[in-house]
């Protein structure tokens, strides 16, 4: 891609300057963020809340030392939002103070209203101005049918014509990094545009791996116990099941408190910071997930 000078001549040099950033990925997601960025093809992550999906994409753009921007899908997202749109109070003071100036040639004044002084540039309109950049469309299984249309479109060409200025065009296509949670499918024609990436959460030893390298002061013991517990966790038939965040926010809580390891009278009180519903909570004290005797460890 035009203008990186990260040497990342292999997916395992891509996935050393990732791990210099602080994202531990393991071969599967290297290889395929090495491959979306060499081939300048869209990368969709598909996979649970909390595998790291978004963080990849942020993790990519410090990698890569190119410039982030973000486009939050959510339901009733439109182009307007996504591409751009037209800053209309400024546009009615324009023409106030043409008209305060004196007589008002209508189509001179009509055409000084669409030009770039006037025109907000959204997420995708940005991105393809400034690339090369790391663009991040997240969560785009919250959008509608048009939108992905839309968006296929765009991607697609790397380019959009805006009516009254013309064609806006990529020098070089942003490396995009599409992610969903899977509330609903998204279609395939979106996806053939892509190449495609299912996110796991990290096995054992990569989320102490991770819990380590994110919080410093944490004990060996300690992070093995979380990472520990958060799996049993996921394996209950929780409401959200939790991931990295979550497991960082608890080790970080038993940091706070001065713990040096996860008993079960702690993590039972410190239970907020992994699990966010009320039901998932009550779930994992009535499986007995934490229900270690008083004085106990949790997960060795």
């Amino acid at each position: 891609m035009e203008g990186v000078t990260v040497g990342a001549v292999t997916p395992e040099d891509l996935a050393a300057e990732l791990d210099r950033v602080g994202y531990l990925p393991d071969a599967g997601v290297a290889t395929a963020a090495f491959l979306a960025w060499r081939m300048s093809r869209p990368l969709f992550c598909e996979g649970e809340p909390g595998t790291g999906k978004t963080s990849l994409a942020l993790a990519l753009a410090r990698a890569l030392d190119l410039p982030l921007i973000r486009l939050q899908c959510h339901e009733g997202i439109d182009a307007a939002q996504a591409l751009y749109d037209w800053d209309f109070p400024r546009q009615v003071l324009h023409l106030r103070a043409l008209e305060a100036a004196g007589p008002v040639d209508v189509e001179r004044a009509e055409a000084s209203l669409y030009t770039r002084r006037f025109l907000l540039a959204r997420p995708l309109l940005r991105a393809l101005e400034e690339a090369p950049c790391v663009l991040l469309v997240d969560e785009v299984d919250r959008a509608d049918d048009e939108f992905e249309a839309f968006l296929l479109e765009v991607l697609g060409e790397n380019s959009v014509t805006i009516p009254e200025l013309g064609v806006v065009t990529a020098r070089t296509p942003p490396l995009v990094v599409l992610t969903s949670n899977r509330t609903r499918e998204v279609h395939d024609a979106l996806k053939r545009r892509c190449l495609y990436h299912w996110l796991e959460h990290p096995d054992l030893a990569r989320e102490v791996a991770i819990l380590k390298r994110r919080l410093p002061g944490v004990d060996d013991r300690l992070a093995n116990q979380v990472a520990s517990a958060v799996r049993r966790l996921r394996e209950l038939e929780l409401i959200k099941p939790p991931g990295v965040a979550e497991a960082l926010d608890w080790a970080q809580a038993l940091v706070t408190l001065g713990r040096t390891e996860l008993d079960a009278e702690t993590a039972a009180a410190t239970l907020g910071a992994v699990l966010k519903y009320r039901e998932d909570a009550q779930r994992a004290l009535s499986a007995g997930v934490l229900g270690a005797p008083p004085g106990s460890t949790i997960g060795g």
